[in-house]
């Protein structure tokens, strides 16, 4: 029987939007504030929130998906050659109620389309972004920061293109009343890219300049020295860690701790993530549910 009862609001909408302005936060990365006013409508459930912002396609034209449910099965079924590049990123910053949202970039020239686009991109140049609908009522997810209540001991290990959510994740723990004893490692890409972090007596910060060195290395590196919870007898079997092709696949395990004394959020080159994944659940004995391990990136290939 028809109705005129309104549909539900989806969790995710497309929103238009233009560069505001630009920023460099340090050698390699830069903030980028977009504005529109539908941002108003934008929402941001955690520090690591992630959208989807779509690039000029190979022929520079401006993203011009419509806005529609079916607005995924519409992008897929266009030419390669005209489909906007989609590319995942963090919301850095939102201020919905002024219409602006903040993204950082990690810039490495102009071998893809977001770095090339960022490096060019001058006030004004439009974009779109999918991103969270503050009118969907439930959790529309997209976001893995969810630790427990109570937390005691954090690891945080990731390498540039993690660092706008792990600095949004300090900022959300140094509000608290008393922030977990936690170790971060973070590995950029030279000398010069580290950023000012939120910081309180128990917090340990290491930063990790790659330089020549393989992505990752220095992030695997620091798992294996990075201080964890004593291993507790188990009682029953671990299940079997189920290999992953991040060549195929996207390495993507979320947490769901069982107690509060430890939680480890992981993430940066999917192939570092992956051997971090082996390391600390299969050699180190951590309890694999206590721990977020994203491979956010895998090297020489596009993920999204």
């Amino acid at each position: 029987m028809p109705t005129d009862r309104p549909l539900p609001a989806s969790p995710y909408k497309l929103f238009d939007v233009r560069l505001k302005a630009k920023a460099p936060l340090s050698r390699h990365l830069w903030r980028y504030t977009f504005e529109g006013k539908e941002v108003r409508q934008m929402a941001t459930l955690a520090p690591d929130q992630r959208i989807k912002i779509f690039f000029p396609d190979p022929q520079g034209r401006p993203p011009a998906l419509r806005h529609t449910p079916d607005w995924y099965a519409e992008y897929k079924r266009q030419d390669p050659a005209r489909r906007p590049p989609m590319r995942t990123y963090t919301i850095r910053a939102l201020r919905a109620e002024a219409g602006e949202v903040d993204v950082d970039f990690v810039l490495h020239g102009d071998n893809g389309p977001a770095s090339a686009w960022a490096m060019a991109a001058q006030p004004g140049a439009p974009l779109q972004i999918m991103a969270p609908n503050a009118a969907f009522e439930g959790d529309g997810g997209g976001y893995e920061w969810n630790p427990p209540a109570g937390l005691g001991r954090l690891l945080l290990i990731g390498d540039e293109t993690a660092l706008p959510a792990i600095a949004g994740i300090l900022e959300e723990l140094a509000a608290q009343s008393a922030p977990p004893a936690t170790e971060l490692f973070i590995e950029v890409g030279a000398e010069g890219d580290e950023i000012p972090l939120p910081a309180w007596s128990g917090l340990k910060v290491e930063w990790m300049p790659r330089g020549l060195a393989a992505p990752g290395a220095a992030m695997i590196a620091a798992a294996e020295r990075a201080s964890l919870p004593t291993a507790q007898p188990a009682r029953a079997p671990a299940p079997a860690l189920a290999e992953v092709d991040v060549d195929e696949a996207i390495l993507w395990d979320r947490a769901a701790p069982e107690d509060n004394g430890f939680y480890g959020w992981v993430a940066g080159e999917a192939a570092a993530v992956l051997a971090i994944r082996r390391l600390l659940i299969m050699e180190r004995k951590v309890d694999r549910k206590s721990l977020n391990l994203m491979g956010y990136w895998r090297e020489g290939r596009a993920l999204d």
